[in-house]
């Protein structure tokens, strides 16, 4: 790809990235009386269109498939953005797992928008014909199967799956030319160690249960992780004090949500020196993960009116925006 054709994929997102929701537009999304105002808002930010109308799961479902438009618009190498549908490929996986040894069939539960959508991945694990998945993912899948199936342990089959992602997920990206996509990885890979380590604490799980749950990656250690958790809150928060994510150490302190709400801005911050490149796909895939965390956060605030939590209540899980 040349510079002339960077230079006009990177055009287009920056006039995109004007739409993008700001900081103070969410503030008035939570400010709104009921989940109706919300949507109206959104409805003229451009939000949605005339078939999903004031549909809240239609209007999010919309705008996803409006983000994945235009990267297949602008982007000449589509097969840079793999790595960013990862977790939806093997949550596919775990799901198609799941209904199938237990025959328990459960709806709307699989992601379309990636390179093997729940119909396809169901059919495979249905026929067991774990060869026509990735090499990377068939093994995976098989242990995964029978585990569920000997077992009927779902816990075990997710750790398997969870695990696998993360380390492809990770593969991936190390190998990758462009630094966001590195970048993007192994904040993904260290930020799901740090909840992994966050919950296993919490719920009292063994040193081996978050040993096999842990992906190892560069900036955080999983061993030392693990062991952190095995001693307590005060310990995790201790051992990060240490690492790129201290201030998640901060974060813990505060409030469960407030952790969670410091992973995602933590992304954000990863990504967020794109704005400044003009000559590589780095904006593009910026705007992919940007237009995540927005809708992401208008989900958040939406299910919020939904329950008619106090604005204080959501405030405190709103995200920061890209722009």
């Amino acid at each position: 790809m040349n510079d002339l054709e960077y230079t006009y994929a990177v055009a287009r997102i920056r006039s995109l990235e004007a739409s993008l929701l700001t900081d103070s537009v969410i503030d008035q999304l939570v400010n709104c009386q009921s989940e109706k105002q919300c949507l109206e808002l959104l409805s003229e930010k451009g939000w949605g269109d005339h078939e999903t109308g004031l549909d809240a799961s239609a209007m999010l479902k919309r705008e996803e498939e409006k983000t994945w438009e235009v990267i297949r618009e602008v982007a000449p190498d589509l097969s840079v953005f793999d790595v960013l549908s990862y977790s939806k490929v093997y949550h596919n996986l775990k799901a198609a797992i799941k209904e199938v040894c237990t025959e328990v069939q459960t709806e709307n539960i699989f992601y379309d928008d990636c390179a093997i959508p729940g119909r396809e991945m169901l059919e495979i694990v249905e026929n067991k014909e774990f060869g026509r998945l990735p090499d990377n993912m068939a093994a995976v899948a098989q242990e995964a199967y029978d585990t569920l199936l000997h077992t009927r342990d779902g816990q075990l089959c997710d750790v398997i799956v969870d695990r696998a992602a993360l380390e492809a997920i990770y593969e991936a990206g190390m190998s990758a030319k462009d630094e966001i996509i590195r970048n993007y990885a192994e904040s993904t890979v260290a930020i799901a160690d740090i909840k992994i380590a966050v919950r296993c604490q919490k719920t009292g799980k063994s040193l081996d249960f978050m040993k096999r749950a842990l992906a190892e990656c560069e900036s955080v250690s999983a061993d030392q992780l693990a062991k952190a958790a095995l001693s307590g809150p005060e310990a995790i928060g201790e051992y990060l004090s240490g690492t790129a994510y201290a201030e998640g150490a901060q974060a813990l302190e505060e409030s469960p949500s407030a952790f969670e709400r410091w992973c995602d801005n933590r992304m954000m911050e990863t990504i967020r020196p794109q704005k400044y490149n003009a000559f590589s796909v780095g904006p593009l895939v910026a705007y992919q993960l940007a237009r995540e965390n927005e809708i992401k956060t208008v989900r958040i605030i939406l299910t919020g009116k939904q329950n008619e939590f106090p604005d204080e209540a959501i405030r405190e899980r709103v995200r920061e925006m890209y722009v």
